[in-house]
């Protein structure tokens, strides 16, 4: 079970911290994990004052953005500090935020003047003279780094269980950043994703229908953010965060989601304005869609949109079987979809201006001695294809959605098409694009991805050249393959995976967690940290996986 003594409500520096500082250290949380453990209600009550404790994000050199949150009776002016001890004796930067109900009474400042490379302490203080919990921020190093370890975190979703992966994270102590690769929250109603039988019965959902309305979107936030692992995980340590579909409507794109129903639920603009709002809110980041933090002389994180800035609407392919009889019917469709409009050389995932961004940062990062250039994104890059194997593997047992589901993805197989549409797998040419762009700057790439719930990893190639590599995460607490394939094995659905898809090394199919991303001038490393369960809070493991690359190698097969 979850620790709520005195050793799980503090936290030192990190065990082996990337620059020389001190490990005297410690502060609490203020009773907030203890009292919100013990009591449920309080996660939904939220109150007056400082309600949802602290966070930090957006870390550079020498600044920090913080954030909190502070119901007051009108527009309230906190005063925030930022020490390098915990006694805040001698301030290092100060300034004052202001808490308005127009933002939901979320604060954010930027603290600057800062040291590189260095861990501080933060806090806000109300007019009252009361304190919020203090925080523990990380600004980024500066010159020649030798090592930089990242917890990285998906697909959360507050219904299935407890978020024990972050409290893994939080009371292993050992990274200097969080990154957060997207649904962070969801939007579905109370019995929709999890249906009732499947919701943990401690875990109740506000508000209970399917989030809409600014409104909506601000009281799912609160009722994430109460959580107090979340809480935890953003009070010690910054994090850099991107939104995926579900902190929209499920299947996003720039004009509209396969969860929203404009007919029933207004406009798709309005309601994609309401959702990039509430997230900058309550999210410890800026207003750009996307940016560039460098880590020394190590590596630069890219932090971009592949969901709302410029995706075209995803590919169907139950539409391409609709009205076809026979399994040839459905083969000629696919293969006319597939030299068709599957080839199209323009068609758009990240957008023009992001994408030539992207590309111009690549080159800039390889040119500075940059050892990695990272993405830090939300949806798989690596090619996947159904198994053809998998309708004898699934049996006779199989509920028809799953076989219609997996008849769909084997005869696409067949065809030459990946299974996931909804991935960079739907958008080939503008992953050739950017894989050539890669190649011509000479970058020693490294994707970051989340969304499917399950954990992978995969070598990346173009043309039989070797591009980079990526680590995907599993999820948080959203269910994986075992969900629906649960009359399979998960080695068994794994093994085929990996035997169907060359790129494709190794996955894990039914456990949830996180990875470390360890970089350091010679080797890029993942650690998938694989939670024992969900259903009860404790930072029990039950397992790891490690994948490394050597730098310049692109790639991890021999």
């Amino acid at each position: 079970m979850f620790k709520t003594d005195s050793a799980a409500q503090t936290a030192t520096q990190p065990a082996n911290p990337s620059t020389n500082v001190t490990r005297r250290g410690v502060f609490g949380l203020a009773g907030a994990t203890a009292a919100l453990a013990a009591s449920p209600a309080a996660a939904r009550g939220f109150g007056t004052g400082f309600t949802h404790s602290v966070a930090s994000g957006e870390p550079q050199a020498t600044r920090v953005l913080l954030w909190t949150r502070f119901v007051g009776e009108a527009d309230t002016q906190l005063e925030w500090q930022v020490s390098a001890s915990e006694d805040f004796a001698r301030p290092v930067s100060e300034g004052l935020a202001t808490a308005s109900p127009s933002r939901d009474w979320c604060a954010k400042a930027i603290a600057n003047g800062l040291e590189p490379g260095r861990w501080y302490f933060y806090r806000f203080i109300a007019p009252d003279g009361t304190s919020s919990p203090v925080g523990r921020t990380r600004t980024l190093p500066l010159g020649p780094t030798g090592k930089f370890r990242m917890a990285v975190f998906s697909c959360s979703n507050y219904g299935f269980g407890w978020f024990n992966a972050y409290a893994h994270a939080a009371q292993a102590n050992d990274c200097d950043l969080a990154v957060h690769l997207g649904d962070y929250i969801y939007e579905y109603g109370g019995a929709t994703y999890p249906s009732p039988g499947q919701k943990h019965p401690d875990r109740d959902l506000e508000p209970q229908h399917e989030i809409i309305t600014l409104a909506d979107y601000r009281l799912r936030y609160a009722t994430y953010r109460a959580d107090p692992d979340l809480q935890r995980i953003h009070q010690v340590l910054p994090m850099i965060s991107v939104w995926d579909d579900h902190e929209s409507a499920n299947d996003s794109w720039k004009e509209g989601a396969q969860n929203h129903q404009p007919e029933t639920e207004g406009s798709w603009e309005a309601r994609k304005a309401i959702a990039k709002r509430v997230y900058r809110e309550w999210m410890p980041i800026s207003d750009e869609p996307y940016a560039a933090y460098d880590i020394g002389d190590l590596a630069t994180l890219f932090r971009i949109d592949t969901r709302l800035e410029g995706r075209e609407e995803q590919f169907s392919l139950e539409k391409l079987f609709a009205g076809k009889q026979t399994p040839e019917a459905m083969i000629a469709s696919l293969t006319a979809f597939r030299d068709g409009d599957y080839a199209d050389p323009e068609r758009q995932l990240l957008g023009a201006a992001q994408e030539q961004w992207l590309f111009d940062g690549l080159a800039a990062s390889s040119t500075r001695g940059a050892t990695w250039q990272v993405l830090v994104q939300q949806v798989l890059i690596g090619k996947v294809s159904s198994p053809t194997s998998m309708m004898d593997l699934l049996g006779e047992n199989v509920p028809d959605f799953a076989k219609r589901r997996f008849t769909a993805a084997a005869m696409a197989s067949k065809a030459g098409l990946p299974q996931n549409m909804d991935a960079w797998d739907g958008y080939p040419a503008a992953r050739e694009r950017l894989f050539k762009a890669s190649l011509e700057a000479d970058a020693n790439l490294v994707v970051l991805a989340g969304d499917t719930h399950n954990a992978w990893n995969f070598d990346l190639a173009q043309d039989g050249a070797a591009v980079g590599v990526e680590f995907a995460t599993c999820s948080v607490s959203s269910p994986g393959f075992e969900s629906y394939l649960s009359m399979v094995p998960p080695p068994t659905i794994a093994g085929a995976l990996v035997e169907e898809n060359d790129e494709l090394l190794w996955a894990d199919t039914s456990q949830r967690g996180y990875m470390v991303v360890e970089l350091t001038p010679t080797t890029a490393t993942s650690e998938w940290r694989f939670v024992a369960g969900i259903k009860e809070r404790s930072t029990k493991l039950a397992g790891t996986k490690r994948a490394s690359v050597a730098a310049g190698a692109k790639r991890q097969g021999a």
